[in-house]
């Protein structure tokens, strides 16, 4: 979903995105994983926050929540939150998960709330997306879903690619305008 939001960030003239990661968070006090990760994208800084115009945030759904990971990261941008290096830019949301009410726009909502604490812009699907009215595979107003399945495997809908991309493109043309057009 990341790529396809990309896909529609990069279809805006000067845009480009960045994709970004974050490490998983250990059980134990120790640190387990590598400072690079070994295959993917790479993770994200602190830098990346304050560089980018605008930022789509997605996470796995965890009983109705943002992943452990995602959140670990959020709570540690306090000297972000009190410079107001992200306030004014553009965000928005996208998750999936493996069952079909698996708490898609509950997770949505929890990735929504660290956005809004930083003084982001929020930016949700329009329903002049008509595929939020026929999808059967995921897509919110609060932002693109995908149900992957019990094992991960269900293929990304035709909807949930043209809702994705839509996104993304929705917050790059949103960037480009707070930015006057440069």
């Amino acid at each position: 979903m990341a790529e396809l939001i990309a896909q529609g960030i990069e279809s805006v003239p000067g845009c480009d995105a960045r994709l970004r990661t974050v490490p998983a968070v250990s059980t134990v006090t120790e640190a387990t994983e590598a400072e690079v990760p070994a295959d993917g994208a790479p993770y994200v800084e602190l830098s990346d926050l304050q560089q980018c115009a605008g930022l789509a945030l997605g996470s796995p759904t965890r009983f109705g929540n943002m992943s452990s990971a995602m959140k670990y990261f959020w709570d540690g941008t306090a000297a972000d939150w009190l410079s107001g290096s992200l306030a004014g830019k553009p965000s928005c949301v996208f998750t999936s998960t493996g069952s079909l009410h698996g708490g898609q726009e509950s997770t949505l909502l929890s990735m929504m709330l660290p956005l809004i604490h930083h003084g982001m812009l929020f930016l949700g699907l329009p329903y002049t997306h008509a595929e939020l009215m026929t999808t059967s595979s995921g897509g919110s107003p609060y932002g693109a879903t995908h149900w992957s399945g019990m094992d991960g495997k269900q293929p990304l809908s035709g909807d949930t690619r043209t809702l994705a991309i839509a996104l993304g493109k929705r917050l790059a043309e949103t960037a480009v305008k707070l930015q006057g057009g440069k």
